[in-house]
């Protein structure tokens, strides 16, 4: 079977783990066998529409996060977004540090639509446990990324919790580069409180070392931005 089924079907497993629900469960749901749910993760069959809707509802995520995503969408599309950082790619790796736990929290976000720019859907799959079945997280965000001319906005809510919204400002992103420092806030249910913290994203994924945990820690100079916007950070 092509290589478009393989992933549609990674993707089924690895949000049908997250979600703790075996192949027998799943199955129930949209009304098939365990046996061709079976076929569907492992890519041996091509996936009707309809059923890939009851997939997506069973599993609780938006259909296009089930679909293949190229690595490089539609570059005559994307070449109208005011963002250099951000055209002609639809996979960024992003990290922080998070003071509680004293780690760097890595995370993916996918560009799942380019059809209405410069604002298009993207998720936000927040502490990953590996870059191969990165829908296995800790929080998924689905919403959407604005380009304007100074600026790249992304408005993000969690799937799990609507209530929970965090917003990711990522200053002079028409400026290109491999790596881009953005403000995210938002509201933390561990505990409830309002939070700010630095993240940094990149087009590559970044080795996770001291360096990094420097680059990514607050200093006095974020603080007192953070300050004059008064928020609070985790670290």
């Amino acid at each position: 079977m092509g290589a478009i089924s393989m992933e549609i079907g990674k993707k089924i497993k690895s949000f049908r783990k997250s979600k703790g629900m075996t192949v027998q469960e799943l199955a129930n749901l949209v009304h098939k066998s365990k046996a061709t749910v079976s076929k569907y993760e492992n890519g041996d069959i091509v996936i009707e529409v309809d059923t890939l809707y009851a997939l997506a509802e069973a599993l609780g995520v938006h259909v296009e996060q089930l679909l293949y995503i190229s690595q490089n969408y539609n570059r005559e599309a994307s070449n109208t977004i005011p963002s250099a950082f951000f055209r002609g790619a639809s996979r960024f790796y992003s990290y922080f540090y998070d003071g509680r736990n004293k780690k760097i929290v890595k995370c993916i976000m996918d560009i799942i639509s380019t059809t209405d720019m410069p604002k298009c859907k993207a998720v936000l799959y927040m502490n990953i446990k590996g870059y191969d079945c990165y829908e296995d997280c800790e929080n998924t965000y689905y919403g959407y990324i604005e380009h304007h001319d100074v600026l790249t906005s992304i408005i993000l809510k969690n799937q799990a919790t609507s209530v929970e919204q965090i917003m990711i400002n990522i200053l002079a992103s028409f400026l290109d580069s491999e790596k881009k420092w953005g403000l995210m806030a938002g509201v933390s249910f561990r505990p409830f409180m309002p939070i700010a913290l630095k993240m940094l994203f990149s087009k590559k994924p970044l080795t996770e070392n001291q360096d990094l945990i420097n680059e990514l820690k607050i200093n006095k100079e974020d603080i007192r931005i953070m300050k004059m916007y008064n928020m609070m950070s985790i670290t």
